[in-house]
């Protein structure tokens, strides 16, 4: 992956804006993105097996709800395709009128697909409501340090933060945290309905969702109200296909019932079909990473079991760390697309550190028993200890199964583990975890912007939404500094400390580092052959021939 700059806190997409000592933010947009023409009547079909938690904006964080949000819904900044900067798509401009305050001007003439006009009001009321709804699924903790949002004048909204300096605040708009609802069709205190959403015609983005039947099929059709930069969609019409078994949607592009498809096809899948004179598999470095998370609750020896004892605990975290066998999960089941990970933050990113590499077994090459054995038998932990561990294949990818089955080997070999394994489905798995009803399971991340920040505050901060009752407060804190501190190498030491801190603690085992590929028909223009890790899905940019 690409290395983040080091002189500033970077933008999202690996861009930069340097504010020096002036508040102007230079971001400035047209007034026009009317540019591009659609295409003919062509209808593009894309396929994933992804499923849709919710289409309500602080109720999703994840990425299969944000493929279809993303397309419907709009933020006041955002990353053009091609682009390395954030830049104004709702908002006209955006300046650093204070040292803990952010003006945006809108475009004029917003409006929603029904007709509403898009004012800063709804500006207002969509972060207002976001934090105070603040969905355990949603984004909410991305708006940590928001303090209040003001509507002076229509076009005008003022943001004022809790915390100086934040030059990280620009991509926080930017993201599923920022999408701009609209406050006549949504409940300020709740979460909506898709079916009331979808009635209720709230779209503000490239395209606008004309029929849905939640995870089987949706259609799209271009939104004539959009008015920021991302353009008039090349294909008018778009289809979301679901799929529960990934060699269905494989056997469907194939044959060319899918134009495209974006999550999740296994590495077998994607090798044999880049062998296909019809199919282009499109590669590259990912963002995203895959880690198990344990519950404090409820992991052996939480707080809320029978034999609570926080340092049995912490002795069976650090033994499964010792215990795995990155390399050998990433070759064996990914064919090295995944490359070992040994902290939150991916390799690549400013500030990123092997923490888990010279705190447990990797330090000597691989797993160690040995360590595992001695930190157990050091606290008194019965072996063999009962680990029950959750996964999920339908939003991970059915090479989960894979996956998982072979860490259980992988633990159990040691003879310190017994290992159940179970899968849910997704969506009721975002429910689940979230009331500690998994000891152990799968999580993945994609970034919401890269930068190491991002790795970290919504796994340890105070609004952690891997909500396992984690806490330390020498974690937080410096994650509080980090994410004003403008001084880079400073900066860089904090984002180590934090992940060495946690690390020691391990909330969370990171496990790998992975790759992104999107599948399309060989008519299907509009994604670059190579992938970058700064690269968005987005379909406006589509054309069939």
């Amino acid at each position: 992956m690409a290395q983040q700059p080091s002189t500033v806190r970077p933008f999202r997409s690996l861009g930069a804006v340097s504010l020096g000592t002036a508040f102007l933010v230079a971001l400035t947009g047209c007034t026009s993105s009317k540019t591009a023409t659609a295409s003919g009547g062509s209808t593009i079909t894309v396929g994933t097996t992804d499923q849709v938690t919710s289409l309500d904006p602080a109720g999703a964080w994840d990425a299969g709800s944000g493929t279809i949000e993303s397309e419907v819904y709009a933020t006041l900044l955002s990353v053009k395709n091609g682009a390395t900067e954030v830049s104004p798509d709702l908002a006209a401009g955006i300046e650093l009128t204070g040292p803990k305050e952010y003006t945006v001007t809108l475009r004029k003439g917003l409006k929603f697909a029904n007709g509403h006009q898009l004012t800063s009001s709804d500006v207002k009321f969509s972060f207002d409501r976001t934090l105070k709804i603040a969905d355990e699924n949603g984004p909410s903790s991305l708006l940590y340090n928001l303090a209040s949002v003001a509507a002076p004048a229509p076009t005008t909204v003022v943001f004022t933060l809790k915390s100086a300096n934040d030059t990280l605040f620009p991509q926080v708009l930017s993201t599923a945290a920022g999408y701009i609802v609209d406050e006549q069709t949504f409940p300020a205190d709740k979460i909506l309905d898709d079916k009331a959403i979808v009635a209720a015609k709230p779209w503000n983005g490239p395209y606008g969702v004309t029929s849905y039947d939640k995870n089987s099929l949706v259609s799209f059709a271009e939104n004539g109200s959009y008015g920021g930069q991302l353009g008039t969609p090349k294909t008018k019409n778009v289809q979301l296909k679901y799929y529960t078994d990934a060699s269905n949607l494989k056997l469907d592009v194939q044959q060319g019932t899918v134009d495209a498809v974006y999550r999740t096809l296994t590495t077998a899948d994607l090798d044999d079909l880049a062998k296909k004179k019809d199919i282009k598999v499109h590669t590259g470095s990912g963002n995203g990473i895959r880690y198990i998370v344990f519950d404090f609750q409820t992991q052996p020896y939480g707080t809320r079991t029978k034999s609570a004892d926080k340092a049995k605990a912490l002795a069976v975290r650090q033994a499964v760390a010792d215990s795995v066998d990155r390399a050998q999960l990433a070759q064996q089941v990914y064919k090295n697309s995944y490359q070992p990970l040994y902290s939150s933050v991916p390799d690549g990113l400013t500030g990123a550190t092997d923490s888990f590499k010279s705190l447990y077994g990797d330090k000597k090459g691989g797993p160690d028993k040995a360590a595992a054995a001695a930190r157990l038998k050091a606290a008194k932990v019965t072996t063999p200890v009962t680990l029950n561990l959750q996964y999920n294949s339908d939003h991970y990818g059915s090479s989960s199964a894979d996956e998982y089955a072979l860490v259980k080997t992988q633990l159990e070999a040691t003879g310190l583990f017994k290992v159940n394994l179970q899968s849910t489905e997704w969506t009721q798995y975002g429910k689940d975890r979230i009331k500690h009803l998994y000891p152990l399971y799968q999580l993945g991340w994609y970034a919401d912007y890269l930068d190491a920040d991002n790795y970290l505050s919504p796994f340890y901060s105070a609004n952690s939404w891997v909500a396992n009752d984690y806490d330390d407060p020498a974690v937080r804190e410096l994650i509080k500094k980090e994410e004003t501190e403008t001084d880079a190498g400073k900066r860089t030491e904090l984002l180590k400390q934090a992940q060495d801190k946690a690390a020691a603690q391990v909330p969370l085992l990171p496990l790998l580092q992975g790759s992104t590929a999107i599948v399309t028909r060989t008519d299907v223009s509009g994604v670059p052959d190579a992938l970058t890790s700064a690269y968005t899905f987005r379909w406006a940019g589509l054309a069939k021939k």
